[in-house]
């Protein structure tokens, strides 16, 4: 065992949801599908994980959205490895999301408008990301050739180590991910220090 505690998966982000409407349903099928297997691994299995899906809901299909309902609570306060499923989802939709509701939640404690401004915190940011609770991640793996992050987890992601991988996700192997671990191994973290 390589210590995984927690993992996060993009499989669909807001801009994928503007592709042709063929693209889009294909990709969600995948991710509903996806969502079913986790679930019914840890049922058949007893793997002992719970899933958490981020993202906009809202916008997702109906069947992929009650997938990712089901999926949750199906798996709801297990021990063992929690898997992060990021559907719908922006990062720059999730901060601008996260300063809306920090804001809110100031002005419902009763902070005055000239306030405002100071008592917005990162801590008070970071609590309404919708990350909250998690770690930040230790490392990133791009795959597909691409060296960018195209919007994933901008907050978490500032301590980050990245690993960027020609693979394919779906060509995506066990080999490929212990690369990417032993590479992480034999760096040196300084977290900006």
């Amino acid at each position: 065992m390589i210590g995984i505690r927690e993992v996060t998966l993009w499989a669909l982000s807001l801009e994928n949801l503007e592709r042709p409407a063929e693209e889009v349903a294909a990709i969600t099928e995948i991710a509903r599908e996806t969502l079913e297997a986790l679930a019914r691994r840890d049922r058949s299995h007893r793997m002992q994980m719970s899933l958490q899906v981020i993202g906009r809901r809202d916008l997702l299909p109906e069947r992929l959205r009650e997938a990712a309902e089901r999926g949750e609570t199906e798996t709801r306060g297990r021990p063992g490895l929690r898997v992060t499923l990021a559907l719908g989802y922006s990062g720059r939709d999730e901060l601008v999301e996260a300063a809306r509701a920090a804001v809110r939640a100031l002005v419902a404690e009763g902070t005055a408008p000239e306030d405002l401004a100071d008592a917005l915190t990162a801590d008070r940011l970071a609590a309404q990301l919708y990350t909250s609770g998690s770690s930040d991640p230790d490392l990133i793996i791009r795959t597909s050739g691409e060296v960018r992050l195209s919007g994933f987890l901008p907050w978490q992601s500032a301590y980050s180590e990245f690993y960027f991988c020609e693979a394919y996700w779906p060509a995506f192997r066990e080999i490929d991910l212990l690369r990417a671990v032993r590479t992480y191994q034999q760096r040196a973290r300084r977290f900006g220090r």
